[in-house]
């Protein structure tokens, strides 16, 4: 059965199961040996049975733009993405590294600003940016963390290196897609677990959970925490009710909170009740109409005169984007070196930046062998895929990069690692990404896993869900992964 299940499987760059065609890699032996004996329709009614549980709890996407209707159902591909122990410490390692020097660049350039004095990234990029926040400079953060949550898309290329393609330092979003689809895989898929040691990621809502109680004024023993969304039509709204359900936590919107004499108070039924500690998922500009858009009603007026004062503590602190600004992401290596001392563990994509002559030469002598994006856009959008475009989107881009050249960064196209995914009846390869996710308080740590971004069209590079794109359950192993527990520790911690 397994052979019908891989006919025709064809293996194009790097594979994260066969290490040649009809070779899998250790890991996967007992994932495939569990699927040998399984009937191609039960592996389909296994889909249909987590798309059923997905409508069923309303987990839901939002795609903006879209006629026939915004909320759509995330596809979830059955066959896990699987991570060895081994592999899962030097990420790990890379990981933490990268968090705690992109935490100490934004501490530097809202104060002292060392790293621009000493000339490692000039002035003009990092204050040119759409995400740095002049209102901060000055601003003691609680703790001195800026991003208490970040999540980090990494690829593999041809060799099977992982890479860092961007960093998410902002408002990321997809863990509680990582949380359901393990869920998901217990339910409709528990055959597949045999003979496996996985680390869990259910505990991931309580960790995040003490990095805002770390956050909170030194003041309050008991902090009363509130996750912050923009609302139902926010393209993440289900993650922001899931979170706030698993932490035992108020969701509430800017409407539900008010400015009281410097401190922010809930709205409840039983009167007023006082806010410490915020973990916003509204961006930075819509948070406080005294000081960032006036037209805002997502926020709540006079926040950022309590965050100023240290009454109230936000998740992440106002003026992370500048951390995860396209252009500023090819001198994190630096920042490590700078900072740390160390050399990085994980890896940058090559990047050119078109400011640089030489680099906007090449840049515009190699359009169609280029991925170009803007350095200020996510979900896939702003982007040129060189190999897959027209004559006509390469003149445009190429049009806005000469009027705009820090607005854009170009890289090598790389052929994303593929990865077995059910196409009708049987396993065809599809391009897939990684996005881990990392929580900054008394420790680093960093989930187990992380959120496997598949592209279902085939060959196509973009797995964002906004763009057709579904999600599978990661696994990360334990060392003894091929005993038959279901367990072990499942978020690891760092101290910085």
């Amino acid at each position: 059965m397994q052979e019908r299940l891989f006919s025709d499987y064809g293996t194009v760059g790097f594979d994260e199961v066969f290490s040649a065609p009809g070779q899998p890699s250790p890991e996967y032996r007992a994932l495939l040996e569990n699927l040998s004996d399984v009937d191609p329709r039960q592996l389909r009614r296994c889909d249909r049975v987590a798309e059923l549980i997905m409508r069923d709890q309303g987990i839901t996407f939002t795609v903006y733009g879209r006629r026939q209707g915004v909320e759509q159902i995330i596809p979830f591909d059955p066959m896990p993405r699987l991570v060895s122990e081994q592999q899962w410490r030097r990420l790990e390692r890379g990981l933490v590294q990268r968090i705690i020097a992109l935490n100490l660049f934004l501490k530097d350039i809202y104060h002292t600003r060392h790293i621009l004095r000493d000339g490692v990234i000039s002035p003009d990029v990092v204050l040119g940016s759409s995400g740095y926040r002049r209102e901060c400079v000055g601003l003691n953060v609680p703790k001195d963390i800026y991003i208490h949550v970040a999540g980090i898309d990494l690829i593999r290329d041809r060799d099977g290196r992982y890479l860092v393609l961007e960093d998410n330092g902002r408002t990321p979003s997809g863990v509680s897609y990582v949380l359901k689809n393990r869920e998901i895989s217990k339910q409709a898929l528990p055959f597949l677990f045999a003979g496996y040691n996985v680390k869990p990621v259910e505990d991931y809502p309580a960790h995040l959970l003490e990095v805002l109680r770390h956050i909170a004024p030194a003041d309050v023993d008991d902090p009363k925490i509130v996750l912050l969304t923009p609302g139902v039509y926010n393209s993440a709204f289900y993650e922001h009710s899931f979170l706030a359900r698993r932490m035992g936590i108020p969701l509430v919107e800017g409407r539900d909170l008010f400015l009281d004499d410097g401190q922010v108070y809930m709205r409840t039924i039983r009167g007023a009740q006082r806010v410490d500690v915020i973990y916003r998922r509204v961006d930075d500009e819509f948070l406080d109409p005294l000081y960032f858009r006036r037209d805002s009603v997502l926020g709540v007026a006079g926040m950022m005169a309590a965050y100023r004062t240290g009454r109230i503590g936000l998740a992440n602190a106002v003026g992370t984007g500048v951390a995860d600004d396209k252009g500023i992401y090819p001198f994190v290596p630096d920042m490590i070196r700078y900072y740390l001392r160390e050399d990085p563990i994980l890896e940058n994509v090559e990047t050119f930046r078109p400011e640089l002559p030489s680099h906007m030469d090449h840049i515009l002598g190699n359009l169609e062998k280029l991925v170009v994006k803007a350095v200020d856009a996510s979900g896939g959008y702003g982007m040129l895929i060189g190999p897959a475009s027209t004559a006509e989107q390469r003149d445009e881009f190429a049009r806005r990069v000469r009027s705009n050249p820090r607005g854009y960064i170009a890289q090598p196209t790389i052929s994303l690692s593929q990865h077995p995914t059910l196409v009708e009846d049987r396993f065809e390869p599809r391009h897939i990404d990684l996005r881990p996710f990392v929580l900054y308080g008394e420790n680093v740590k960093v989930l187990a896993g992380g959120l496997t971004r598949v592209a279902l069209v085939k060959g196509s590079l973009v797995v964002n869900s906004s763009q057709g794109g579904g999600t599978k359950d990661t696994w990360v192993l334990g060392d003894d992964w091929n005993a038959p527990a279901i367990g072990s520790e499942g978020i690891g911690g760092v101290r910085p």
